[in-house]
């Protein structure tokens, strides 16, 4: 079997893009621009990464993405949720810090293009990086999600592209443990809604590294400023 990675260069989809390695071809790995703030980043950690696995990387400009987006993700007159490490499990808080970072329909905009290219390079799977710990609040990182899109995609490619996501069934701790499991060079990754030269350590997405870094034993002091 042959995989197309949906790769951003964060936790998630950079451990299942290795857990992908070991369960199909890897044929090419997306990365998408869609004006977020840390998409420099995003780009070069995905290129790294890429680069450390010896596999195919292109960068997917998706500049109408930004212009129908008005959340802090994007816009940066928006302050970005910052939660203190007590309230990352507190759903109503969550559920408010997801809505300040939606992107409209991004995850099911992001698979539909990896699944063209599937199709168009005979690859099987679309391979995507969610996690148990956020699915409570986003909706497109859950199990549900995955089943639908592919449902969807059973249609719409002729040789029915199927969505994984390796990590699917992990909280963020897990994922680490698996990483390190995989030997993954987590020196490359970038889990940061911000672009800054290092993690800014304040927002959702670090916060949730760098308390799942603790939970695992991964020493990150030097990811973050």
């Amino acid at each position: 079997m042959k995989s197309v990675v949906l790769l951003s260069g964060g936790l998630d989809s950079t451990v299942s893009f290795a857990h992908a390695l070991r369960e199909s071809e890897v044929a090419l790995c997306l990365t998408f621009n869609y004006g977020q703030r840390a998409a420099n980043r995003e780009k070069k950690a995905a290129a790294a990464l890429a680069a450390h696995y010896r596999v195919e990387h292109l960068v997917i400009e998706l500049p109408f993405l930004r212009d129908i987006t008005s959340t802090a993700l994007v816009r940066s007159d928006l302050d970005l949720p910052e939660p203190e490490r007590a309230g990352l499990d507190d759903f109503a808080a969550s559920t408010a810090s997801a809505a300040a970072v939606w992107v409209p329909n991004r995850n099911g905009v992001f698979i539909n293009i990896a699944a063209a290219f599937a199709e168009s390079r005979q690859c099987g799977l679309v391979v995507t990086g969610f996690n148990r710990e956020e699915a409570v609040t986003f909706p497109d990182n859950s199990p549900d999600f995955v089943a639908a899109a592919g449902h969807a995609l059973s249609y719409s490619t002729l040789n029915k592209v199927k969505v994984v996501s390796y990590t699917q069934r992990l909280d963020k701790a897990e994922i680490i443990k698996l990483g390190l499991r995989l030997d993954v060079p987590f020196e490359h990754i970038w889990s940061c809604y911000k672009g800054y030269e290092k993690m800014c350590g304040s927002c959702e997405s670090c916060r949730r590294f760098k308390r799942a870094s603790e939970q695992a034993g991964l020493d990150t002091t030097a990811f973050f400023i």
